[in-house]
C-alpha cells in the first residue's frame, strides 16, 4: 500500500455517494434475465456500449496470456492490479485491471451496472459505498453454491467478515485487509516527557479526551505539539452510532469531541499542519514550521503547505516544533515507514480513546458478470488463501490482512520502524474491539456535517449552539426520516 493508495482511501472517504434516481435494482435485471425475458435482455444488451463508453473506464492494465478466458476488476486502488499480477503467473486467465478514481468510482458502477454491462466481473467497494451497493443489488450472493462462503466464517477476522455481509446477513464482499485505527506516537520524546515510551503506558496518555488535553498541554510545556493538527484524533470521534432507532444519537462523548477539537486548536496544542500537506509528512521526519491557524484554515495563503520547495523558503523564519503522534489506521504504518528519515526506530503504536477503523477494500462479485466462478477463484485467492496472504505482507512491506491464521503466525514479528513492536498481534487485538453496528448508511453525511460544526465553533464563527442548530438543520433536511431530537 504505497502513498498513492493512502490518497485513494483518503478520497473515498471524502466522497458523498447518493444511489437515488439509479435506476432500477440490478437484481430485478438478472431474474428477469434468467426467466428469458426477452425484452429485459434486449434492453440491457442495447445499453451494454452506451453505458460503457459513459463509464469511461481508461488505463486498463492487462495481464495473462491472450485467448484466455478474460476476467475484468474495476478497483478504487492499485493493490489489486499488483495481485493480478501475480495470479497470471499460476492460473490460466487473463486478467484486465481498471483503476478507477475514488471521486468516479459510484458514478461508474452505477452507470454500468444499471445499464446492463455484463463487465466488470469483480467490483469493490469501500465499507462506506457498500450499503447501498448491496441494495442495489450490484453483488453477487456469496453464500449460495458455488460459493458456499459461509463455509469460511471464523477465518477472517470478525469486523471485516461482517462488513461484507448486506441487512439480511448474506456475504457479498471480503476484504484482504484490516484497518483497525491507533496513535502512532515518537518514543524518544515519550521517554524525555513522561519517562516511558511503553505502548500500554503511552496509551494511557490518551485514554479519553480529558486525558489528551491534559497530555498536550504537558507537551506543550515541554517545547513539542501532540498531534500536526487536530484532525488526527478524527478516528476516535465517537463510539456509537449517529442513528440508533430512527433517532439522531448526539451523546455526550460526541459533544466532549467537539471540545477537544476547539482546545486542541484555540490553545494552539498542534503545529496547524493539515492531514497530506507537506508539512504534516514533515512532521513525521523531526522539526517543523509552528504554522499559524490562519494558514490551517487557508485564511492566510502565503505559505504553500503543497510544495516543499515554497514551504521551506517561506516558513525559515518560523518558530519550530516537533509533533508526538498521529492518528491513523493500520495502513498507517506504511505512510510512516516512508517518511520517517532519521526518526526511524524512535516510533511506538499504542490504543487510542475509542475503537475504530478507516478505510478497507471489499471485493465482490458482479451480478451481471458472465464469468462468476473465474471471478469467484480469484476472490478466494486474494482474501482467503494463506499463500497469498503471506506473499502480500512481504510484498506491500507491512500491510495488515485479515486473514486470521496469518495473522496470528506473525504474531510475534518485531517491526524496526516501531521500536520492535509486535504490530500484528496490536492490530488484531484492536480490531476484536471493533464493533461494525454502530457503523450506517448516513455516516458520511452526518460525520461531514459535525466537521463543518466543530470547524465552525474553532475558528470562532459559530458558538456552539448554532454550531449545533446548523448540524441538526443539515440532518433533518437530509435525512427527513431521522427523528432529530434538539
Amino acid at each position: 500500500m504505497k502513498l498513492r493508495k493512502l490518497t485513494a482511501l483518503l478520497l473515498a472517504g471524502a466522497m458523498t455517494i447518493s444511489m437515488t434516481g439509479c435506476g432500477g435494482n440490478v437484481t430485478e435485471k438478472v431474474n428477469a434475465a434468467d426467466k428469458g425475458d426477452a425484452k429485459a435482455e434486449t434492453a440491457a444488451d442495447t445499453e451494454e456500449s452506451d453505458a460503457a463508453q459513459e463509464a469511461g473506464v481508461s488505463d486498463a492494465a492487462v495481464v495473462g496470456e491472450e485467448g484466455d478466458e478474460k476476467l475484468v476488476i474495476w478497483t478504487l486502488a492499485k493493490d489489486l492490479e499488483t495481485y493480478a499480477e501475480h495470479y497470471v503467473e499460476t492460473h490460466d486467465v487473463q486478467v484486465e485491471t481498471v483503476v478507477i478514481e475514488p471521486a468516479d468510482y459510484t458514478t461508474k458502477v452505477q452507470t454500468a451496472l444499471n445499464g446492463g454491462q455484463k463487465e466488470p466481473d469483480i467490483i469493490v467497494g469501500e465499507p462506506q459505498m457498500l450499503e447501498d451497493f448491496y441494495d442495489a443489488g450490484y453483488f453477487e450472493d456469496l453464500n449460495q453454491a458455488p460459493y458456499n462462503a459461509q463455509d469460511y466464517a471464523g477465518q477472517i477476522v470478525d469486523y471485516v467478515w461482517k462488513v461484507g455481509q448486506d441487512a439480511e446477513g448474506i456475504q457479498r464482499a471480503i476484504s484482504y485487509q484490516i484497518t483497525p485505527a491507533g496513535l502512532y506516537y515518537r518514543r524518544d520524546i515519550a521517554k524525555e516527557v513522561f519517562g516511558t515510551d511503553d505502548p500500554d503506558e503511552i496509551g494511557k496518555l490518551f485514554a479519553d479526551y480529558a486525558t489528551i488535553l491534559d497530555t498536550a498541554k504537558t507537551l506543550k510545556d515541554h517545547g513539542y505539539r501532540i498531534f500536526a493538527s487536530d484532525a488526527e484524533i478524527n478516528y476516535f470521534s465517537g463510539d456509537s452510532a449517529w442513528v440508533v432507532n430512527g433517532e439522531l444519537n448526539v451523546n455526550q462523548a460526541r459533544l466532549d469531541y467537539m471540545d477537544l477539537v476547539v482546545d486542541l486548536y484555540q490553545k494552539d496544542y498542534t503545529a496547524y499542519a493539515n492531514q497530506w500537506s507537506t508539512p504534516w509528512y514533515q512532521a513525521m521526519a523531526g522539526e517543523v514550521p509552528i504554522l499559524t491557524a490562519d494558514i490551517q484554515s487557508y485564511a492566510d495563503d502565503s505559505v504553500n503547505v503543497w510544495d516543499a520547495e515554497q514551504f521551506a523558503e517561506a516558513t525559515k523564519e518560523m518558530e519550530k516544533t516537533q509533533v508526538f503522534a498521529f492518528g491513523l489506521p493500520s495502513w498507517g504504518v506504511l505512510t510512516l515507514r516512508d517518511n520517517v528519515g532519521e526518526t526511524s526506530g524512535n516510533w511506538g503504536v499504542c490504543a487510542g480513546p475509542a475503537y475504530g477503523f478507516g478505510g478497507g477494500t471489499f471485493i465482490g462479485i458482479s451480478a451481471l458478470s458472465e464469468h462468476k466462478q473465474a471471478a469467484w477463484d480469484f476472490l478466494k485467492w486474494v482474501t482467503l488463501d494463506e499463500e497469498t496472504a503471506e506473499w502480500w505482507i512481504e510484498k506491500s512491506e507491512g500491510d495488515t490482512v485479515s486473514l486470521v491464521s496469518v495473522l496470528d503466525k506473525h504474531k510475534d514479528d518485531e517491526n524496526p520502524v516501531y521500536g520492535n513492536e509486535k504490530m500484528y498481534a496490536f492490530w488484531l487485538k484492536q480490531a476484536e474491539g471493533i464493533d461494525y453496528s454502530k457503523v450506517t448508511r448516513y455516516d458520511k453525511v452526518i460525520n461531514d456535517a459535525w466537521g463543518q460544526a466543530c470547524t465552525a465553533v474553532k475558528q470562532g464563527e459559530k458558538n456552539k449552539e448554532e454550531a449545533l442548530g446548523e448540524f441538526y438543520d443539515v440532518v433533518e433536511s437530509t435525512y427527513p426520516d431521522i427523528t432529530v431530537n434538539r
